[in-house]
């Protein structure tokens, strides 16, 4: 049996926060299989030969190109590993899927289109189509032979997705829906031979449509110019008195928004995995470019400003690496388990990606801002070279930008992460209240200022307990003291949103962290250590002043006086050389030519 495909303890989305995870429980990306080593590989081999030496044709938007390159991959089976057989498939499962989206995603624009094809160009008639939909479109999709795309956004209607002006009809003799209105930034729209398009029938019932070129009264304009992905198909597509068949409504009539919301939490964990993907290619990049480029008679890479630099890139990359897979192994065991309590394929992925939304958006916000991060730095690395478009650093970092916007923008991301938790909190699927009185009870009581655990990293499991301790406090003031105005106060929702962001991350890099250790050595694996440790020195830092900021916004007096003392004690590290250790990273890194781990 595949690593990937080893059942363990089944935590709930968010549960991390008030329970203790445990490292035998956590799935790293040290566990895969010899299949998913292969796949992974192939990805790698596919963007080499037949991706990378065509970037400037594919950025010129050359007609015919990207279709031809979606078929290839197609061809190589890339495009079905996660559709069941029935359909053309491969039924792979959602580890093998993940790892398919981050090694495909340093693809700069193929990655997009490739992405945008595979999630919402094919995922909405997979999980909401008739079975006629399925056998007509799928298997056409997976090959290859058609590519996919998504219509949802509107000029007037992004983020707020449903405010959409897009109208729907049923024409007089009952067979056709007419369409009228027009959708923007459709990744896709080019070429696209399907399209899941979004409409309100009789002006307030939301419902998905799937809409195919050529149909009466269907149209796309003309390509956007861009400040990055430029070879990415980006158009308005337009309805005018469009026809579209009956049988082509997907889904229920007033259901879209179930369809459009519930594809946006598996986009948003493929989303990390191509940023993850990309920011390795890009890392890799910088650190050639340090190594050759010789200043004051020695290579850049031997300066500590540059390690610095190399150093944190790859702290930040090994901690995107381990929240991805550890959540993508929640989704896949969650799926799993449903599937065999007999629920139908659709219903199985979506509810476990459902379960996990808190986390999808987690995943979405950092792995966005890690590759910015990454992409920036290597153009800082690059010095003069990296603003020039003849080096690809310049490429990635243009490309870059895009990702913090689509699948939710990073700050709709940010507010989503604490109304979720808190509505699960009041629904009954999360016990956040008796953590949070614990934490109270605490504040009151003599810190405990040795626990007299002397077991490895128990300093570092106990600072990571007393990040989720700060989050309960934090959270909990404040909506003691806001109640329902909290909504009202988004400042506050993303300083608690980024506490929560940071932790996640923190604990997943330990769990990974004592896993490795426990398996290699505290000798052999030191580098993982020193990582870890530099990353939870940080991460207490980040929490304290996004705490002390949400803290500052809602309480005064001897109240926040309390609040703060709690959010130092519960952030507060023991001191850490941090340079020694960025040192020690970034030679390894540099020594191996690009990240390795």
């Amino acid at each position: 049996m595949s690593a990937a495909t080893e059942t363990t303890e089944i935590i709930k989305g968010a549960e991390w926060l008030i329970k203790e995870s445990q490292p035998a429980q956590t799935f790293t990306s040290e566990q895969f299989d010899e299949e998913e080593l292969m796949i992974r590989d192939m990805c790698t081999q596919f963007l080499n030969t037949e991706v990378w030496p065509l970037l400037d044709r594919i950025d010129t938007l050359e007609e015919g190109l990207m279709k031809s390159l979606v078929q290839k991959t197609g061809e190589q089976g890339l495009l079905a590993a996660a559709f069941p057989e029935e359909y053309g498939g491969l039924g792979k499962d959602f580890i093998t899927s993940t790892i398919i989206n981050e090694y495909l995603g340093p693809g700069h624009s193929f990655s997009v289109a490739i992405a945008a094809h595979t999630g919402i160009g094919t995922l909405p008639i997979l999980y909401f189509g008739t079975a006629e939909q399925k056998q007509k479109y799928i298997p056409r999709l997976v090959s290859g032979e058609w590519a996919g795309a998504y219509g949802l956004t509107e000029p007037n209607a992004g983020s707020d997705a449903l405010s959409a002006k897009t109208t729907a009809r049923l024409s007089d003799d009952g067979k056709y829906y007419i369409l009228n209105g027009q959708k923007c930034w459709i990744t896709n729209g080019g070429f696209a031979q399907v399209y899941t398009v979004f409409a309100k029938v009789d002006g307030d019932k939301f419902t998905g449509f799937i809409v195919e070129r050529g149909m009466e009264g269907f149209t796309n304009g003309p390509e956007e110019h861009k400040m990055g992905i430029k070879g990415s198909s980006t158009v308005q597509l337009y309805f005018q008195d469009a026809k579209i068949p009956v049988e082509n409504v997907l889904g229920e009539v007033g259901k879209g928004h179930k369809i459009a919301f519930n594809i946006l939490n598996i986009g948003r964990l493929k989303l990390c995995a191509a940023t993850l993907g990309g920011a390795k290619k890009a890392f890799g990049t910088s650190v050639e470019y340090a190594q050759t480029r010789e200043q004051f008679k020695q290579p850049i890479a031997n300066f500590g400003a540059i390690k610095h630099k190399i150093a944190e890139m790859a702290v930040r990359i090994f901690a995107a690496e381990s929240a991805l897979y550890r959540t993508a192994k929640w989704i896949n065991d969650l799926e799993k388990k449903l599937l065999s309590e007999g629920r139908p394929f659709n219903e199985a992925l979506l509810g476990a990606a459902e379960e996990y939304a808190i986390e999808c958006a987690i995943l979405k916000v950092y792995g966005s801002e890690l590759l910015d991060f990454v992409v920036d730095e290597g153009v800082q690395i690059h010095g003069g070279n990296g603003f020039s478009a003849e080096y690809n650093i310049s490429r990635a970092y243009r490309d870059s930008r895009i990702n913090r916007i689509y699948e939710g923008t990073n700050e709709i991301n940010r507010l989503l992460i604490l109304d979720m938790t808190l509505k699960r909190a009041m629904q009954g699927r999360l016990n956040l209240m008796g953590p949070a009185m614990e934490v109270q009870k605490e504040l009151m009581s003599i810190p405990d200022f040795g626990s007299g655990d002397e077991t490895l990293f128990a300093a570092e499991k106990k600072l990571v307990a007393n990040f989720k301790k700060a989050i309960l406090m934090v959270a909990g003031a404040a909506v003691q003291k806001l109640m329902m105005q909290i909504e009202n106060e988004q400042e506050l929702l993303m300083n608690i949103a980024d506490m929560a962001i940071e932790t996640f991350h923190a604990e997943s890099v330990l769990l990974r962290t004592i896993k490795i250790v426990e398996e290699k050595g505290e000798e052999n694996a030191a580098l993982y250590t020193a990582i870890m440790r530099t990353f939870l020195y940080d991460a207490a830092d980040k929490i304290n002043k996004s705490g002390k900021d949400a803290i500052n916004a809602f309480a005064e007096g001897d109240e926040q006086r309390m609040i703060l003392m709690g959010l130092k004690r519960f952030t507060k590290a023991e001191p850490f050389n941090t340079k020694a250790a960025r040192r020690k990273i970034a030679d390894a890194m540099l020594s191996a030519g690009a990240y390795y781990l």
